[in-house]
């Protein structure tokens, strides 16, 4: 069972209550979003960095399980071409849960971006047997938004 904790502080919510029918439908796989708070995003649980967008938008992770966790900040943020973003890792890095990953500049992003909202998903679905979520207002780095079976 992998536990994976919040990236971001803030609100969680249903998938399927993204504004953008990419993550809503699943086609990306399934998960839980987060509405931001705080401009620090960090990793949910060890893992491995197997992805960071050059624009910075968006990292994914492998579990030492296997499975992949994409974290997409906000929706549309590949338009802003690396502005607002600071990514602090790199591909191929092994990361702690809880290391600093990306700090997103929340005013600049809402202000630019079609929305805050950050999906946090499971990409590789056929590694898992099961998914719980937990939806609340949670603390980066410190409650569980989902368990991976």
């Amino acid at each position: 069972m992998t536990k994976v904790y919040a990236p971001m502080t803030g609100k969680v919510i249903p998938i399927d209550e993204v504004p953008d029918p990419v993550f809503a439908q699943k086609m990306m796989g399934d998960g839980v979003a987060i509405v931001p708070t705080e401009e620090v995003v960090v990793a949910p649980c060890d893992g491995l960095v197997i992805h960071v967008f050059p624009t910075k938008h968006a990292v994914g992770l492998l579990t030492k399980e296997g499975e992949e966790i994409l974290i997409h900040i906000g929706l549309e943020t590949v338009n802003l071409k690396g502005k607002g973003f600071e990514a602090f890792v790199k591909e191929n890095e092994a990361v702690k849960q809880g290391q600093e990953l990306i700090k997103v500049n929340l005013k600049y992003v809402k202000k630019y971006a079609k929305s805050l909202v950050t999906p946090i998903v499971i990409t590789n679905l056929d590694k898992v047997n099961s998914l719980s979520f937990h939806y609340e207002e949670v603390t980066k780095g410190k409650d569980i938004i989902m368990e991976i079976g």
